[in-house]
C-alpha cells in the first residue's frame, strides 16, 4: 500500500495541519511516512499546500509528480492539481470560492461542503478535521485511534480541549461528503 495525498489551499485554511495529523496518524499505524509543506511567505491567505506520502514499505522519495489522493480547498490549487492526480485517482473539494469544478472523468471526485457546515455550527476552526474526516471516509488508510493519537501529538497542549470536538467533526465530515462521479 502506498498512498500520496496533496492538500492545498490559502494559509489559515489548516492545510499544513491537515497534512500533519495524516503523518502522525500513519507513524501511530507503523507506516513509513513523509510530510512536504510548501507555503508562501504570508502568514495567512498566502498558498499553501503539502503533500504526504504513506506506506507500508520504505518511500523513495518525497516528492511527488502525481497524486493519489487531492484534496482541493480553493480555485487555484484546483487548477494547478487536478491535472496532477493520477489516472483512477481520487479528488476531493470544499465547494467555496471554487467556480471552474473538476472536468475530469478518469478520476472519482467528491465535493463537501465543510465551509458551510461550519458556518452553521459557528466554528470554523473544525474546517480541517472536517475535510479529513470526509477524506478518511473515501480513503479509510488509517484507523480512527490513530487519527485521534496524530491530532493529540499534532495540537498544542492549550488545544486538547477541543479533542471531542474535532472527533465529532471528523465523524461530520464522513458524513457530509457526496460523490460527484
Amino acid at each position: 500500500m502506498k498512498e500520496t495525498i496533496i492538500i492545498a489551499g490559502f494559509g489559515g485554511q489548516g492545510v499544513l495541519s491537515m497534512g500533519k495529523i495524516l503523518a502522525y496518524s500513519g507513524v501511530m499505524q507503523d507506516y513509513e511516512v513523509t510530510w512536504m509543506p510548501s507555503y508562501g511567505p504570508e502568514m495567512r491567505g498566502g498558498t499553501a499546500n503539502v503533500t504526504v506520502i504513506l506506506s507500508d514499505r520504505r518511500i523513495s522519495s518525497p516528492i511527488a509528480n502525481e497524486f493519489d489522493t487531492a484534496i482541493i480547498l480553493n480555485q487555484q490549487s484546483m487548477e494547478k492539481f487536478e491535472p496532477l492526480v493520477r489516472k483512477g485517482g481520487t479528488l476531493i473539494y470544499d465547494t467555496n470560492g471554487i467556480t471552474r469544478h473538476p472536468v475530469r472523468d478518469d478520476i472519482s471526485v467528491y465535493t463537501i461542503d465543510a465551509t458551510a457546515e461550519c458556518a452553521k455550527t459557528g466554528n470554523a476552526k473544525l474546517f480541517n478535521t472536517m475535510i479529513l474526516g470526509g477524506y478518511l471516509k473515501v480513503r479509510p488508510i488509517v484507523e480512527m485511534e490513530n487519527v485521534m493519537t496524530g491530532l493529540k501529538k499534532s495540537l498544542p497542549e492549550r488545544a486538547w480541549k477541543m479533542l471531542p470536538e474535532n472527533e465529532q467533526a471528523i465523524i461530520r465530515g464522513g458524513e457530509i461528503i457526496r460523490k460527484v462521479r
